[in-house]
Formats: structure tokens, sequence, C-alpha cells
């Protein structure tokens, strides 16, 4: 299996963007410098992050650290976190002199006069709500608080601001950070740094006010020659975060995200989705690893040589690995078959993201391992195959299922589809019109004479019905759009819909199974939830199977009169309406409170 994680060796063909962003800040006329490496959620930020450190880290007079947001969230303001954790990098790998201790500690009194300024009400408040028991270390700040304890016996927020504002002026605010500015960059003489570079990730998973507590700590040193910032983020969510704190203005055509980001970031370097070729060279790679681990590194090596000859074009091939590694033909062979067969769905349902891959893989590799600890041997290439249906199609995956099932394994409607014979299909008529299951049924290998008892027995955890804790693992994006379609609010449902673009396939399907999974968990259909699963569900055709499958699995009992619209509509939108005045004919008998409006819907 593989660490889901960063990592620092270039399986993506990140080279050039590697040499890009380091002649950025090794360029002095460009320098201090801040710039944006902005990808979807899994797209390879950190690891391209950790390739530019454990190259610039070779030169003893660049120094390199990474600072993570998201963890100090929550506990440590922003600004502050960012600062202190700079001073804290270069004490830790410098040898200080008397001159420069004695810079390092103004630099961390004016840290705490920064954090005392920005967050005075916020402690203040706490501070007389709890006595400031665990909260305040501050002595300054309670020598504060006690003059504003001394103006009136009842303390309000007011009261604080005006004691806050008075102690701490404009003109004091503007000398300390003017003070900074320059111990700092005495700091960076004194100990022979050349080049600071920060890198900061995770960004985009902070809440707004931390983004740009963040942001505004940047700006403090981009006055000062040999720092760069490297920012890894969804460029989307920033925006939104400055969006969310600073309102547009009515009749102004100006984006106030875009434009406070394009002046933060002076250098923006967008990560490529990745395409077929690319997905197939990283697949390849993987699953390489694991089946040949000693020659795993002249391989790829190998590869990469013959790759820069001719990079558009380039092709991993059989005979090209043949010409070299012939004694290790059979696992080649397999490596080889299994990445061709992943590289072209998984990349158009997965929108190029390396992080699914590796988890597509790691829960592949997962299950050949269970079975081999239960002395059963799967087909790698099969499982792969029904994983693809499990993921991408979970319904029909769920009718095969119980199909295989009562028939020991070998289901006669997948041999007959296999065999273009639809004449005998019920279970599985539904998806005959469905352009991607017809294309994963003619997928290598076939399946009409393979049991597939062991495979399901391997994959029958996602038979059960499941919760939609699978936004933890997704982009942000996709943790909104399923958090606003299960609001029940119509004005985020609304926004959800309108912003689908920015969410893969792949999730979008994940959105819908986890819509499915909570109305197949009710007893009673929240309206607003089915309307959320109606309407995404008409977002995109490939989500319009799953949708009629779900609601044939429903019971008439549960489908409520007001339902009948929207689910005649969603049948006009689809163009699956034969299917859908199907299912009102058996509803009609199985629920004669649904008849009237049914037979409304159905005039001509």
């Amino acid at each position: 299996m593989w660490k889901d994680s960063e990592t620092n060796t270039d399986l993506l063909d990140f080279d050039y963007l590697i040499e890009i962003t380091k002649d950025i800040i090794l360029n002095d006329e460009l320098s201090p410098s801040s710039i944006g490496i902005y990808g979807d959620w899994g797209s390879g930020k950190s690891s391209l992050m950790e390739m530019i450190i454990a190259d610039l880290s070779k030169d003893p007079n660049i120094l390199c650290l990474k600072f993570n947001g998201w963890l100090f969230e929550g506990y440590e303001d922003a600004k502050s976190a960012l600062i202190g954790t700079i001073l804290d990098k270069i004490k830790e790998n410098k040898t200080l002199e008397s001159k420069a201790k004695k810079v390092l500690k103004r630099l961390y009194k004016n840290i705490d006069f920064f954090k005392l300024a920005s967050k005075g009400v916020k402690y203040g408040l706490d501070f007389l709500v709890t006595g400031g028991i665990g909260t305040i270390a501050d002595i300054t700040l309670q020598t504060v608080l006690e003059k504003a304890k001394d103006k009136a016996k009842d303390i309000k927020e007011e009261d604080i601001r005006e004691v806050m504002s008075s102690t701490f002026s404009s003109s004091e605010i503007r000398n300390n950070l003017k003070s900074f500015q320059q111990d700092f960059a005495e700091l960076l003489k004194d100990t022979k740094i050349k080049k600071l570079v920060v890198f900061i990730d995770e960004l985009d998973r902070c809440n707004p006010d931390t983004i740009l507590e963040t942001l505004e700590a940047i700006r403090l040193f981009l006055f000062t020659d040999g720092t760069s910032f490297i920012i890894g983020a969804d460029e989307r969510q920033i925006m939104y975060a400055v969006r969310t704190k600073f309102p547009e203005i009515k009749g102004n055509q100006i984006d106030i995200g875009k434009e406070y980001l394009e002046k933060m970031i002076q250098y923006p370097i967008k990560i490529p989705q990745l395409g077929v070729r690319e997905a197939q060279f990283y697949i390849f790679c993987l699953l390489l690893k694991e089946a040949l681990k000693n020659e795993y590194d002249e391989i790829i090596d190998f590869i990469k040589e013959e790759k820069q000859k001719d990079f558009l074009n380039f092709e991993i091939t059989y005979e090209l690995l043949n010409t070299r590694f012939s004694s290790f033909d059979t696992q080649l062979k397999e490596v080889l078959s299994i990445s061709k067969q992943l590289s072209t769905v998984l990349t158009q349902r997965l929108n190029g993201n390396p992080r699914h891959y590796k988890r597509f893989l790691n829960s592949l590799s997962m299950r050949i391992k269970m079975a081999e600890i239960k002395n059963i041997e799967l087909d790698k290439r099969i499982l792969a195959k029904i994983m693809i249906l499990e993921y991408f199609k979970d319904s029909v995956y769920k009718e095969i299922g119980e199909l295989q099932a009562n028939q020991n394994g070998k289901p006669e409607e997948l041999k007959l589809i296999e065999q273009n014979n639809w004449t005998n299909v019920e279970k599985l008529k539904i998806w005959k019109d469905d352009d991607w299951f017809l294309k994963w049924v003619k997928m290598e290998p076939e399946l009409e004479d393979t049991n597939l008892q062991p495979y399901y027995y391997f994959t029958r955890e996602s038979l059960q019905t499941q919760s939609y804790s699978f936004s933890k693992s997704m982009s942000p994006a996709a943790e909104k759009a399923l958090n606003n379609l299960m609001s029940k609010s119509d004005t985020l449902r609304r926004e959800a819909i309108k912003n689908v673009k920015q969410i893969s396939l792949y999730e979008s399907t994940e959105i819908l199974k986890s819509l499915i999974s909570e109305i197949e968990s009710q007893t009673q259909i929240d309206s607003k939830i089915f309307k959320s699963f109606i309407e995404w569900g008409e977002t995109n055709e490939e989500l319009f199977s799953d949708v009629i499958s779900c609601l044939n699995r429903m019971p008439a009992s549960k489908i409520e009169r007001p339902f009948v619209p929207s689910i005649y509509g969603f049948g006009k939108i689809s163009q699956k309406e034969s299917a859908i005045t199907e299912l009102f004919a058996k509803w009609k008998v199985e629920n004669t409170k649904l008849r009237t409006a049914i037979e409304t819907e159905l005039k001509p």
C-alpha cells in the first residue's frame, strides 16, 4: 500500500514546476516574492512543496520552513503563530551571536505587541468572564484590563475597545511594524541567511479569519529582501474567504476576492490535472513499487530517461520494458495491464486527481491482502473492474451483488449483457442506455465465466447503507456542497447547484450517494432533502440512472404527493420519461393516494 500523504519523489512530472518556482525564489531582482501554488484538493500541492524544499535545502544559506495554519487554528492567533514559527526556525537552525540575540529578543517582544493589539478585545472579554484562569498569560494585557475594570463595575465590550484603542495608538502600531521590518532584515543579515523561504500549506482548509490573518502576516514580510512565501491552496477557497470578510459593494463590478488575491500573490503557478498518459504513468509507478520493490528504482530511472527523448509523445509499452527487463515479464505485464485498464476511467471520473488514484489503489491492495489471509486468490484485474463499478455506479454494483448472491456468483443477466442480449434482462435493464455502464461491460476482462462471490465478499462493506461521513476526506468545495444540500435551506441548495462545476464527477457521485443514504434511512422522507436529491441528480447525465435506480427501490408508501411533479420533471430533463412512466404505473397500484397527482402530470 501507499502512504496517503505528500512525498518528495516526483512521479507526476513536476520537474518543470519545481524549476520555475526555484527560479523565482533565487532571482534577487524578484525578491521579496509571494508565489501561489494552486490546485484542487489532492492535486499534489503539498508534494510539490516538499520537492522544492528538498532541492533548496541543499544550500546551507537557504532556510526553508513549512507552516500549516490549519494545525494552529483555534489554539493561537494566525499572525503571531506564523511570525513566531519563522523566528523559532531561525533560532533553531542558526548559531546566534550576541547582537543577533538582542534583535531576536526585540522581534519576539513585537510579536507580543501584535498579539495584544489584534486580540485585545477578545482576550479582554474572556478575562472578565473567566478571571484569566488558563487563558491569559500576558501580564501587560492584565494591566490593560485592570484599567478597564476601574472604569465601571459592569464592563462592556465598547469600554474595552476604548481602553485598547487609547493604549495602542495608530502611530505606535505603525512604529512597531516599521521596527519589526527593520529588525527582521537585520536578523537575516546577521545570521547570513541568503534566502528565507516559507511554505504555507493547507491554507484553504482554514476558516476565513485564519486565512486573512495569515495573508496579513505575509504582507508584513513582503518588504524584506531575501524572503519568499509559497502558498499552496485552492485559490477559490481563498477568494471565498475574502468575499466573506469583505462583501461586494452594490454596483461595483470589481471581484474583491480576485483583486485581493492578485495583489497578495505575485506569481501564480497552477498544477494541471493529470491526463490519461500522466495518470497511467503514475498508477504504473505505484503498482510497480508494490510488485518489484528491489528493481523499482532501476526501472523508473530507465523510463524517465526514455521519456526525456520524446516527452510529449512518450508512452509506456510492454515492448519498451521488455528490452531491458525481460526477466520480470509476468509482473510487468500485469502492472502495465492494470495501469492501462484504470487510467482512462479514473482520469475521466476523478478529474486527474492523484490522491483519489492512490486511495483507489490502496483499497485494491488491502482487499487482495485480506483475501490472501483467507487463502483466496483474487485476480487483480477482475477486482479492479468490480471496484470501478463500486466507485462510480454504486446502484448497479449493488444490483449485480444481489444477482450474484442468488445465482452462485455467476449472474445470468450480466452474462447476457456481455453478449449484447437484453431480451431477458430485467433487474439491470434501466442501464441499457447508460453509455458509461456499457463501456464498463466491454472493459477487459470479461466476467461471464467468473465466480463473483469472493470479489463481493471482500467488497461487501460497500453494500451496507453508508452515512455521508465521506465529506471528511473530500475537497472543501464538495464538503460545502453536501452540507448545503443537507441544510434544508432553499438558498444554500441553490448555491450548491450553481457551483456544481467546481466539483469532480466522482465527488458529485459521492454526494448523490450520500443524499440517497440519507433518504433511505428516513422513515418519512424529508421534502427538502428529496428536492436536493432530485435537483443534484439533474446536474449530470452520469447521475441519471442512479436517481432512477434509487426511485425504483423506494417503497411507494414513502412517496408523498408533492414529490410527483419534481420526479416527472426529472424524467423530462433526463430524457428518462419511459422509466418514470413505468415507475408511476407501479406506484399508482401500491399507493392509491398518488393516483390523482400522477394522472395530473401524465395528462397530454
